[in-house]
């Protein structure tokens, strides 16, 4: 039939299937014809049967050949031609859930100059090969192991260690693990909202947030945000006036703005919560980039009115998509049937991998590379950004993101979509904004931007439109 070769890197099961594949697709192997039986092609190629079958179980189940019990193995009839793959947007360009979508389909030549990710090659190496397979070791069900809802004892147990370190008191009872981030949202609405209940959102803000609450008809109450926290004082008043129920802050690292919060305003939003009767649910997504220490309101409060969730999606591993929240036992009993009501509990095998990463000693390493080259990566791109024409009111504390503003005469929306079509994506600040109202600020990821081609492009184009600025102003006989 024919020879394989044994001094070839190539597995000989792999060379199998190549020739077979090979043999159909020349018709040398038609339709309806029938394969050399297992025990036959072994022995004819001197391998193993265990070899054969792999090769031939390989193209059952991509659809070359059928498996008819005793009868044999038969070459499959070729399929019609396929229909052209559509590409299926999840929303117009620039809503929330588009920037979402291309944030994570990755097309190529894009480059994301506003993404919330860091580039693959960063992660890479956080989560090697050998960590998964000693984290299979350590369960006796291996790949048959269940997780209980609430999430691993012994990886909850590691994730209170690393909070208390943090400075947030939690023991394992208090920890339920998640999906990610927006898994913790998604059960935080669906557990403690109703359709017409008043939420406080930071404006700026996450915008995938305003989306999931307008769907659910919550009412969306904006309070601007400041480089020191929230608008004390707006947000008192809307206190007074809707009475919400809860309300979504990011106090480290606040996205999009990468501000942080100030103690003596987590202090009064603590005092406004109680006073009012609402609870907080603490965002801390981006609270892994932090180069120091930081206040935060799960630290302050005990949990006393305050839910705290985040997630290792972004520093660590996105395919691992592992999150947690923190809470007083009476609000995570009601996260707790909620997560059983939705996704049942989260995979064994996820908390096996993350408990062995954690336990190993790799997270907090793989973090300290990580914040070195984010700080390298800010500098540079605030440094280009900046010579480009893009000004950098309050820079924030550290973290992935710059909040730059374009300058005046800009068409934020024009630039955007000028840049897209040269295969940069720029989010706007409209984007971010909880009305959706014009701002003249872009988010900008610093890991993708501190190479020159971002500030390039926008030297290139802002240099023409302040340009024609002067141009203008000496037609008037103004200086400029």
């Amino acid at each position: 039939m024919f020879t394989l070769d044994r001094s070839s890197p190539i597995a000989l099961a792999d060379q199998i299937e190549a020739r077979l594949r090979e043999f159909v697709a020349r018709g040398q192997l038609p339709a309806g014809a029938r394969l050399t039986s297992i025990r036959q092609l072994a022995s004819e190629l001197a391998v193993s049967p265990n070899t054969v079958i792999t090769a031939y179980d390989r193209l059952v189940a991509s659809g070359v050949i059928d498996a008819r019990g005793t009868a044999g193995y038969f070459v499959n009839a070729r399929q019609g031609a396929m229909p052209e793959e559509v590409a299926l947007e999840a929303g117009e360009e620039q809503e929330p859930v588009w920037l979402a979508q291309q944030a994570n389909d990755q097309r190529a030549g894009m480059l994301l100059a506003s993404s919330g990710a860091l580039p693959p090659a960063w992660l890479e190496d956080a989560v090697p090969a050998a960590a998964v397979q000693r984290a299979l070791a350590r369960s006796v069900a291996g790949m048959a192991s269940r997780c209980p809802p609430q999430g691993m004892p012994e990886l909850r147990e590691r994730l209170a260690l690393m909070l208390r370190g943090m400075g947030i008191p939690v023991d394992a009872g208090r920890i339920l693990t998640t999906y990610g981030g927006t898994h913790a949202i998604d059960m935080i609405c669906r557990s403690f909202l109703k359709p017409g209940d008043a939420v406080l959102v930071e404006d700026p803000g996450y915008f995938l947030m305003f989306g999931r609450l307008q769907q659910e008809g919550i009412r969306v109450l904006p309070i601007a945000r400041r480089h020191d926290g929230v608008d004390l004082a707006q947000m008192e008043a809307a206190c007074r006036e809707h009475k919400p129920r809860l309300a979504f802050l990011q106090t480290t690292l606040h996205n999009p703005t990468g501000w942080g919060s100030s103690a003596a305003n987590l202090h009064k939003l603590l005092v406004l919560a109680q006073q009012y009767g609402f609870l907080i649910a603490e965002d801390d997504v981006q609270g892994h980039f932090h180069p120091g220490q930081t206040t935060r309101l799960a630290a302050l409060s005990g949990l006393d009115r305050v839910i705290y969730y985040s997630s290792f999606c972004k520093a660590l591993s996105p395919a691992l998509r592992m999150g947690y929240i923190a809470a007083d036992p009476a609000l995570l009993k009601v996260l707790l049937r909620q997560k059983i009501y939705s996704v049942l509990t989260t995979p064994a095998l996820n908390e096996l991998v993350m408990l062995e990463v954690l336990a190993a000693g790799r997270w907090r390493k793989h973090l300290d590379r990580l914040q070195r080259r984010l700080a390298s990566a800010r500098h540079a791109s605030e440094k280009q950004l900046a010579s480009a024409g893009i000004r950098f009111d309050h820079p924030g504390e550290g973290g992935l993101f710059l909040w730059g503003e374009v300058p005046e005469g800009v068409d934020v929306d024009l630039l955007v979509q000028d840049a897209l079509r040269n295969k940069i994506l720029l989010v706007r600040g409209a984007t971010f904004m909880a009305d959706g109202n014009a701002d003249p600020h872009i988010r900008f990821n610093v890991a993708m931007c501190q190479a020159p081609t971002v500030a390039d492009y926008l030297r290139e184009r802002l240099g023409a439109v302040t340009g024609a600025q002067r141009a203008l102003l000496r037609a008037a006989g103004q200086p400029g």
